[in-house]
């Protein structure tokens, strides 16, 4: 079941969030503009990382993400608390790039030292997921339950959906153009 705002201002700021929530996922492609923490905090490598980090742990007092030794601050709680599937993310990343490979796979072609790429990586995903920890106040009433129910939608003449909308568009539903009867896609 989706909820749905009873009011159009609520549906107004739930589109507003969600817009801003999607631009930060996709890291600035819809505003041109990088998202980038308040107040000037960016995370930074403080301490390099070594060739083959294997631990990564978290220091809540410092928000101080330590990898294998080498350290990124500052870390906002928010950005290692945030999970998708009730899987911590920053610990999945991780896990996924230092996993032991299967000889003779594809995966032990990969490198053999921690890349710069996966560090630059790491602190655009920090940035990300702090961002996105932030807006969770924000993004819990849009996921309660609520709104108007069958009712209601019926009584709107929302419901039921039209048979024209159930179907997907087919090109035979319209007059043919061009040359030889082709279509133009406009």
């Amino acid at each position: 079941r989706v909820p749905l705002p009873a009011d159009p201002e609520t549906w107004e700021a739930g589109v507003a969030l969600g817009r801003e929530l999607m631009d930060v996922q996709l890291r600035g492609a819809l505003t041109g503009a990088r998202p980038r923490l308040p107040g000037g905090r960016r995370p930074y490598v403080r301490a390099a990382f070594p060739p083959r980090p294997e631990v990564l742990a978290y220091d809540s007092e410092g928000e101080a993400l330590s990898v294998g030794g080498g350290l990124v601050s500052p870390v906002p709680e928010a950005a290692w608390e945030y999970r998708v599937g009730g899987v911590r993310v920053l610990e999945q990343w991780f896990a996924r790039r230092t996993a032991a490979a299967e000889p003779g796979s594809l995966e032990a072609i990969g490198p053999t030292a921690w890349p710069q790429e996966w560090t630059s990586e790491l602190l655009d995903l920090v940035t990300t997921l702090a961002l996105l920890g932030a807006r969770e106040p924000d993004r819990a009433p849009f996921t309660a339950a609520g709104g108007p129910g069958r009712a209601e939608l019926r009584a709107a003449g929302v419901l039921p959906v039209p048979d024209g909308a159930r179907r997907p568009a087919s090109v035979l539903d319209h007059e043919e153009e061009g040359p030889e009867g082709q279509f133009m896609l406009v």
